[in-house]
């Protein structure tokens, strides 16, 4: 009965402050979009470099329109249409953080101006600090459950429903929105698109670097009491399918069982959020995985 009590106890403590976690996520998020506004409003944009992703079509909307279609309309009412679709088809939660984040980064798109002369005079250095900051803020904004939609949207739902890896996709659309901007009179050479190439090589490096590899899939085994609490909370929450194993232990000599869990790696806070909620004794095990395949991650293929 203690027992009972003291995880109620604990599962109140967690919906109690959760509301503060998730008001503390969501202002992360807004702030974090800043960066990658600047990156493209004042180190891309001036120089005539298009990015990947929905922002570099937009760029490229820009360019061709000599700026009467502004970079921060495009990207919202795009995302708008992506989202309606994402809505049918990948759930409400994604589509509501997908949409705060669009709106945060629709606002910094708005607000940050464009300069008419560079303030970075040298390209390549306006490339390479473009991709830190345009990285480092969506690799936080991954972090804290968010997302600035555009090809995330798509790469999401092609992962899904297709047979096409997301980071695949991602790559695929990337490298033909900036190879595609070649044929803009502003944009009209090999060098700028390279700089494209550059930019986008730099924001993945920087977004992995924050993230610890965000995408990669990561596996926990994770030994508690109250597993059946703990594998409800994770089915119902995150929500990812678990497994009970049968388990012995080998010191106490005494039978147990042992929840694993196989989920994207970004999704291991909120895990690790539950189970100390839940049971903050309980042994926990991650290590990442080389490959998942089935449903919720990368179809089956030949190695």
């Amino acid at each position: 009965m203690a027992n009972r009590e003291k995880l109620a106890e604990r599962l109140r403590q967690y919906r109690r402050w959760r509301p503060f976690v998730e008001a503390k996520e969501l202002l992360v998020i807004a702030l974090c979009c800043a960066p990658f506004a600047i990156a493209v409003n004042r180190l891309l944009i001036p120089h005539a470099i298009v990015g990947g992703g929905l922002a570099g079509f937009c760029e490229i909307l820009y360019f061709a329109t000599d700026g009467l279609l502004p970079v921060w309309a495009t990207n919202f009412v795009i995302n708008i249409g992506l989202l309606l679709a994402a809505f049918k088809l990948v759930g409400w939660q994604f589509t509501l953080r997908t949409l705060y984040g669009v709106a945060c980064l629709t606002v910094w798109f708005k607000v940050i101006p464009i300069p008419e002369t560079p303030a970075i005079t040298d390209p390549f250095m306006a490339v390479i600090l473009g991709g830190l900051f345009s990285g480092t803020g969506l690799g936080i904004v991954l972090l804290n459950n968010g997302s600035t939609g555009g090809t995330d949207i798509v790469a999401a739902i092609v992962a899904k429903f297709g047979h096409l890896p997301m980071g695949r996709a991602m790559l695929a659309s990337n490298i033909f929105i900036i190879t595609g901007a070649y044929f803009l009179p502003e944009v009209h050479s090999i060098e700028k698109v390279l700089f494209g190439l550059c930019y986008t090589f730099m924001s993945s490096t920087a977004v992995d670097w924050i993230m610890n590899r965000v995408r990669q899939s990561v596996q926990f085994f994770i030994f508690s009491a109250h597993y059946k609490q703990i594998a409800h909370a994770i089915m119902t929450q995150v929500p990812r399918g678990v497994t009970i194993l049968d388990g012995h232990g080998g010191y106490t000599n005494q039978d147990m069982k042992v929840i694993t869990v196989i989920a994207r790696k970004n999704e291991s806070t909120r895990i690790f959020r539950l189970v100390r909620a839940i049971d903050p004794d309980a042994f926990v095990s991650e290590t990442q995985t080389m490959g998942v395949f089935g449903r919720g991650f990368e179809s089956i293929k030949e190695q």
